[in-house]
């Protein structure tokens, strides 16, 4: 009964209203990549799923946006919690994803191993949402690029090592790549395939 419970609770309360303060703090990240925002709403998910990636998810995933998770999240309460708040069906395949989440601490795939889009349709790639110990207080990097004025510094705590070269090969291939969200506690931090990163 526990385990049902997990399931079907943890939503929004309002669903409509606190759908549309996600969103909106989620574009104004992605126009401003490298601003740490706090949502206002958030989700009580399944563990091991955060509450800011239990916000997203209940944003962004729908009945037509396939759903991949790490494989933690995958054995837990999670893709029946997602599956029945948003419809959004599971898919083991990678790059069949629209969407993917990892929990904090989980090993991160290469990003090629996602859906990168093609030069025709660059919008057909997943959006990786990562979770990770904190937004500061980790090694800085430097931001570059669209919505930046000059450069800003990061310094995202949890990152895997390889993130850069992650990074580095996912911006190369532009306008395909996947976008990112990182998340902690009820923070948020998102970096469209646009900017560039470098150590500081």
């Amino acid at each position: 009964m526990a385990a049902q419970s997990q399931i079907y609770a943890g939503a929004f309360a309002d669903p409509v209203f606190q759908a549309q303060s996600v969103f909106r703090t989620l574009m104004d990240g992605f126009a401003r990549p490298g601003t740490v925002a706090s949502f206002s709403a958030l989700a009580a998910p399944p563990s091991p799923l955060g509450r800011a990636s239990g916000a997203v998810a209940l944003t962004l995933c729908d009945h037509d946006t396939s759903v991949w998770l790490s494989p933690a999240l995958a054995k837990s309460a999670v893709p029946q919690w997602i599956a029945f708040h948003t419809g959004a069906p599971m898919t083991e395949t990678k790059d069949d994803a629209r969407f993917a989440f990892i929990e904090k601490g989980a090993a991160v795939p290469s990003f090629d191993q996602f859906a990168l889009g093609t030069q025709e349709y660059p919008d057909r790639s997943t959006t990786l949402v990562i979770e990770i110990e904190a937004l500061s207080g980790g090694r800085s990097l430097i931001a570059k690029g669209a919505g930046i004025k000059d450069e800003t510094v990061i310094a995202p705590e949890g990152l895997p090592d390889l993130f850069l070269d992650f990074w580095a090969a996912n911006r190369a291939i532009f306008p395909r790549g996947i976008d990112l969200v990182l998340t902690a506690g009820d923070a948020v931090l998102c970096l469209p395939r646009t900017t560039k990163l470098e150590r500081e």
